[in-house]
């Protein structure tokens, strides 16, 4: 189970951040959009050194390295206008990427440096309210090939969704707007993880 950081900041993030870790997160992507380089720089700086492993950066990428940080994502645009020899470069530098895709055409074409990619909105999104996909995912996920690559739900994923999110042949869940949007989002967090593991 991934989560996701909530793109805008919001009070008691990085205490909220241990938290979920304190109860057993895994991973964590770093998605703040708006962020220049400086902003992510001192973002990083207050999450205890010790769970740098378990980060995953979607920007200001040149800042793994120094931030001991070795899971780096691409957007879609990004990927695209990245080379394959820079994808390759990456991973062969000990880096664990993943990516975002929209269609599974996408994803079936997806260059086997990539170890996941989110695939949604599954259901409408929490964070984006009326933000829906009319795929199919269900019929979709039933024709699926590749599987040298991860696929991971987002979009609208809540404990009472995680099960029929699997059932369609998702490899895992990311979670955004369930813990973000939440009063109580360790609460929610380990509702989703019961969940998760029956």
């Amino acid at each position: 189970m991934i989560v996701i950081t909530n793109p805008i900041p919001i009070p008691n993030e990085i205490d909220t951040i241990h938290s979920l870790f304190e109860n057993g997160l895994e991973m964590l992507h770093i998605r703040k959009p708006d962020f220049s380089e400086t902003e992510m720089n001192a973002f990083l700086s207050e999450i205890k050194s010790d769970l740098r492993q378990q980060l995953v950066l979607h920007s200001h990428h040149q800042l793994a390295s120094a931030a001991r940080i070795h899971r780096i994502h691409f957007r879609e645009k990004a990927r695209i206008e990245t080379s394959e020899e820079s994808l390759k470069n990456w991973k062969k530098n000990g880096f664990t990427l993943s990516t975002s895709i929209h269609q599974m055409i996408d994803f079936e074409k997806l260059s086997a440096v990539f170890d996941y990619a989110f695939f949604g909105p599954v259901f409408e999104s929490i964070s984006k309210p009326k933000y829906i996909s009319n795929i199919d995912f269900k019929k979709e996920l039933e024709q699926r090939k590749n599987n040298e690559t991860s696929l991971v739900a987002l979009g609208g994923i809540t404990s009472d969704k995680i099960k029929t999110t699997l059932e369609y042949g998702f490899d895992d869940v990311a979670l955004l707007g369930t813990i973000w949007n939440s009063n109580n989002p360790i609460e929610n967090f380990k509702l989703c993880q019961k969940t998760d593991l029956l």
